[in-house]
């Protein structure tokens, strides 16, 4: 059967055509991703609050394909109500549907934690309004935000058109010495391909979204590889 070695129910914007295709190109043999949608077109701040209360019954359906853990696959949707809302997006998910949930701003601080990183540099498509909550949410996380720099984008079918070098453009024209990480935001952001590159080309971890999103599922899953090409992140299990 598929996903005899675990299975991965992912909950994403409707808008959203980047996460699975990342997801599934990188999953372990054994492993499987099944997914479920919230309506969301635009990356404000009343769309993501709006779209958040959706979650439980995306679960629900996700539950009927007896996943062995949730996966809220939205960053911003994930931090847009401050330090605990994806800690209360998790608790609300998993009492309904007694699965575990992680979310990808969890997935993302956990992250970072691991990799040691203090002082951050950000890198997004979202507008401003959408970076000062994520700034916010990183720095009562204890991090601290060098810069954090978007493309102004809100509307989310533009943002997963986006090429990967865009990207690693906005990193290497952010970067300063004092970083102790670069951390791209958004789950319909695509990154994969450039990650080792600007690992390489920066010298320090890069951490995206959908990659952090990957690295903490699977260890929930115990299912501990060091997947090639997803960079240092995926060398700390």
């Amino acid at each position: 059967m598929y996903g005899w070695r675990g299975r991965i129910g992912l909950i994403v914007p409707s808008s959203n055509t980047t996460m699975e295709m990342e997801l599934c190109s990188a999953l372990p043999e054994g492993i499987s991703l099944h997914t479920a949608r919230m309506p969301l077109r635009n990356v404000n701040e009343d769309e993501l609050i709006k779209m958040s209360a959706l979650a439980v019954e995306s679960a629900k359906l996700l539950r009927d394909a007896d996943v062995d853990i949730i996966l809220y696959g939205c960053t911003s949707g994930s931090f847009v109500g401050g330090k605990d809302f994806e800690k209360e997006l998790e608790a609300k998910i998993e009492g309904e549907v007694n699965i575990p949930v992680v979310t990808t701003s969890t997935a993302v601080i956990e992250a970072l934690k691991i990799l040691d990183v203090r002082d951050v540099l950000v890198i997004t498509p979202y507008t401003d309004e959408i970076n000062q909550r994520e700034r916010e949410f990183l720095e009562a996380n204890d991090f601290e935000v060098l810069d954090i720099r978007g493309l102004g984008i809100e509307e989310n079918t533009k943002i997963g058109r986006l090429e990967p070098y865009e990207a690693y453009r906005l990193a290497k024209a952010t970067f300063m010495d004092e970083a102790d990480a670069v951390f791209i935001s958004c789950t319909n952001f695509r990154t994969f391909e450039i990650i080792e590159m600007l690992e390489d080309d920066l010298g320090i971890p890069v951490v995206t979204s959908n990659q952090a999103s990957l690295w903490l599922t699977l260890r929930e899953l115990d299912v501990m590889e060091k997947i090639p090409g997803l960079g240092r992140l995926f060398r700390e299990f």
